[in-house]
Order: structure tokens, then C-alpha cells, then sequence
């Protein structure tokens, strides 16, 4: 017969250690690490030890197997996010999104990875993932993005303050990445858009009429690759 105090604890939930599903994780991640990478197990084994003084990983702390992960980010390892997860979908995280690429062609953003965009945005609104900040504080985050843009030599708006067409902004990025161009010298200085997109880019412009506003996002992208090959980048 059972007492009282088997009956509860019988009760009880089972207990859920996070620290152990953390450290779980985490040699996960470092397996995953290692055959990306193709270490061969000397190797490995010396980064081990040198970034935490032990050869098993199962005898590493938290904070030494984090220790080992940035060593392993830092030669080149790429996490492969978690399984289901995805960018935040929502309307201000897909303008901000559009913009920090584009910021990227321009030459003023050094990364156009989603992470590095999370961390910006960790910054401007003071929420871990741009997935769960509020619809209402994202204009802090896209206002930042346009003072980087004009900033840059993009115009955000005409010249009477109204907003532009998105073909007229990606116009006028193609533009400002001509004009950095020029001033590094690359292009001469009456070159157009036209000019530059099948003279640098090999991209006929004239042949299907009017650019729309995903031809002058693919000349963009374009001349983004020439300004970075010739150091025009931050």
C-alpha cells in the first residue's frame, strides 16, 4: 500500500534540467561543427585542449564548451539554424529585411546575413528577436535603416520629402553606387546606369524597355559586387 508521501511524490512533474539540455546542445552543435569543417580528430583534439584544458567533452563545463564553439565559429563554422525556425515574416521585419540588403549593395552594411540584421535590430529595439518585437516599435528600426541609406548617398524620399516608388528607390540606389564608383575612379564620370549595367555588369538594360524596379534591384546587386571588389565597402 502506498504511503502518503509516495503518493505525492508520485504526483510531482517530472523535473526538467535545463542546463543539461543546454550542455546537450551544445556538443551537439560541436559534432555538427567538426564534420562541417572536416576536422581530423588530432586537430580537433588540440582545439579541444587548448580552449578548455580538457580532451572529452563530456568533461567540459558550459561555459568551456561555449568556449569551443566560438573557436569553431571564429575557423569558419556556420550553425545551421534549428529545424522549423524561419526570419520573422511580418511587414516590418520584410522592409527592414529588403533595406539591409540593399544597404549591403550600397557598400554601408559589411554583412547581409539575417544574423547580422537580428543584431541590429536587437540594438534599435531592444528585443532579442526581430520576430517578437511589437508592429509598433518597428519604425525605429526602419527610420534607422533610412538615415544609413541617405547617410550613404541614398535618397529616401523626393526632394519635396514624399516617398518614393520602389522602382524609384531602387533607381536611385543603382545611382548612389554608380556615384561611389565613379569617385573611386572605377567608371568614367558620364557614365549612366545603362552605361555601367552592361559595361561593368554585362546586363542589357535597353532591350526590354523600361527597367522595372526588380531590373535595377538586379543592376544593384551588381554594381554592389564591383564596389566591394574595388574596396568601396565599409
Amino acid at each position: 500500500m502506498k504511503t502518503q508521501t509516495n503518493l505525492q511524490e508520485a504526483a510531482r512533474p517530472a523535473t526538467f534540467d535545463a542546463s543539461q539540455k543546454s550542455r546537450r546542445s551544445m556538443i551537439a552543435k560541436v559534432h555538427v561543427a567538426k564534420k562541417q569543417l572536416a576536422l581530423i580528430d588530432d586537430d580537433y583534439r588540440q582545439i579541444l585542449l587548448n580552449e578548455t584544458g580538457q580532451t572529452s567533452l563530456a568533461a567540459c563545463t558550459s561555459d568551456q564548451l561555449l568556449k569551443v564553439i566560438k573557436r569553431l565559429e571564429a575557423l569558419g563554422f556556420k550553425p545551421v539554424p534549428a529545424k522549423g525556425t524561419r526570419p520573422a515574416q511580418h511587414k516590418m521585419a520584410k522592409k527592414a529585411r529588403a533595406l539591409w540588403i540593399s544597404l549591403y549593395h550600397l557598400g554601408v552594411v559589411r554583412n547581409p546575413d539575417e544574423r547580422a540584421l537580428e543584431v541590429f535590430a536587437k540594438r534599435q529595439l531592444k528585443c532579442e528577436k526581430l520576430v517578437w518585437a511589437k508592429q509598433s516599435h518597428g519604425f525605429r528600426l526602419v527610420e534607422a535603416l533610412k538615415a544609413m541609406a541617405v547617410e550613404g548617398g541614398w535618397r529616401q524620399t523626393d526632394r519635396n520629402g514624399n516617398n518614393l516608388s520602389v522602382r524609384a528607390l531602387q533607381e536611385g540606389l543603382c545611382e548612389a553606387i554608380l556615384t561611389k564608383l565613379i569617385k573611386l575612379g572605377e567608371v568614367p564620370a558620364d557614365w549612366t546606369i545603362d552605361i555601367a549595367a552592361w559595361r561593368l555588369c554585362g546586363i542589357e538594360t535597353a532591350a526590354f524597355g523600361p527597367i522595372t524596379a526588380d531590373g535595377y534591384n538586379a543592376i544593384a546587386k551588381a554594381l554592389g559586387d564591383k564596389l566591394r571588389a574595388a574596396g568601396g565597402a565599409q
